[in-house]
């Protein structure tokens, strides 16, 4: 869109980045699992079982906020302030309404959800660079620009919505700390774009502790100082900031005023790469599931194709109502990049879900290896014949491969 081509990622003064956060990720996926608790306080917990009143919040869902609930906060201090549902069922002196609904931390269901959200960034951005679960910096600069940005972030934030079923906040800038400050300011649902030039003035009037990098410690610290907004923050002595806190204090001084020279950059090569779509309702039709698994294959075996990457373990994930993920696979005897191969394994790996009622369908390529790395050749994983090798080489997977389950689909 007239930018000039460049390596992404390489030129910080050219970047546009966008921050996604996935609003009460924990508490989102639990809702995804259970609709009823749409609308209801929610409150996961880790190291914690159900009953008991030892661990720690992990997240607090936005009505449960309300009541004084926090990320990282005992669960004992969590049920004074908010007590189970079940437990204010059986007393007189509690409101059920005034109760929340807790549930115990299941990470290998959120990875699973988390997967098919990095399925979505990842086809929609080069340069991708993952922070967490439930957040991720994209280096948008090659797939769009700063007229159409807005509109490209509210692509991601409705295919995020549409096709995995929750709700992101994103956050548009030239930096990566003041995209990530954006997106946390109109949350949840938010979409905040802040154009070059625009970064300081963005800043000033927030409250101290919006600087990327500035805790509740470090807050109180410059509040004692005099310094309350991120204003006053970007105005203060360097020098005084230095003694206080060392360079961490010269990074918050510089993010306040709207200076970060860091890049988006993606941490080491991709373990996988996959595609993912959910039909418009649950579907049993054996026509519909066969043409999406077809679709999927060659755009996984396309897209590997495109990024010279060969793979050896091909993978399909079946998600059947509500939301139930389950996951096979097949390893190879060597990396290969072969788009009917992939069509194949993944359509015989399917034939057990076959007559189910399917909401979602998804394709994986794993076991990666990327350029300079050699490519088995497909005669020598099969008996010699005259005829197609490829067919040889599936016929061969079929009898020297395993089908297994995974933990997750990355």
């Amino acid at each position: 869109m007239g930018r000039p081509s460049r390596l992404p990622g390489t030129d910080v003064d050219d970047q546009l980045v966008c921050h996604v956060d996935i609003d009460c990720f924990y508490a989102a996926c639990e809702r995804l699992r259970e609709p009823a608790l749409r609308g209801q306080p929610v409150v996961v917990g880790m190291g914690y079982e159900p009953g008991d009143t030892i661990g720690a919040v992990a997240t607090a869902s936005y009505e449960a906020r309300e009541y004084g609930v926090e990320s990282a906060q005992a669960i004992s201090t969590a049920l004074e302030r908010l007590p189970r549902k079940h437990t204010a069922a059986k007393r007189d002196d509690l409101d059920v309404a005034e109760a929340a609904f807790y549930r115990p931390v299941d990470m290998e269901y959120y990875e699973s959800v988390a997967a098919d959200i990095k399925a979505i960034l990842d086809e929609r951005a080069t340069v991708l660079r993952e922070v967490s679960i439930d957040e991720a910096y994209l280096d948008v600069s090659e797939e769009t620009d700063w007229e159409s940005v807005e509109g490209f972030a509210r692509a991601v934030k409705a295919a995020i919505s549409e096709e995995v079923g929750l709700t992101a906040s994103v956050g548009v800038a030239p930096t990566m700390s003041a995209a990530k400050v954006a997106s946390d300011h109109d949350k949840p649902d938010g979409l905040v774009v802040v154009r070059p030039g625009d970064v300081a003035g963005f800043f000033a009037p927030l409250d101290v502790e919006s600087v990327h990098g500035v805790g509740p410690v470090t807050a109180d610290r410059l509040r004692e100082a005099g310094i309350e907004t991120a204003g006053d923050l970007a105005n203060a002595d360097p020098a005084d900031l230095d003694d206080w806190f060392g360079e961490r204090g010269r990074r918050i001084y510089r993010f306040a005023r709207g200076e970060d020279e860091r890049s988006v950059e993606p941490r080491g090569q991709p373990k996988s790469l996959s595609r993912e779509s959910a039909f418009a309702g649950p579907t049993d039709d054996p026509d519909r599931q066969h043409d999406r698994l077809q679709t999927l294959s060659r755009a996984v075996a396309t897209r590997a194709g495109s990024r010279d990457v060969l793979y050896q373990t091909i993978s399909i994930k079946v998600v059947t109502p509500p939301y139930d993920v389950q996951t096979r696979a097949r390893s190879l005897p060597g990396p290969v990049a072969d788009e009917r191969l992939v069509e194949e394994v993944a359509t015989e790996l399917f034939e057990e879900f076959q007559g189910s009622r399917v909401r979602k369908l998804g394709v994986r390529v794993a076991n990666l290896s990327f350029t300079g790395e050699s490519q088995s050749k497909l005669g020598e994983w099969a008996d010699t014949n005259d005829g197609d090798p490829t067919d040889n080489t599936a016929a061969e997977c079929r009898r020297s491969s395993r089908q297994r389950p995974l933990t997750d689909f990355e």
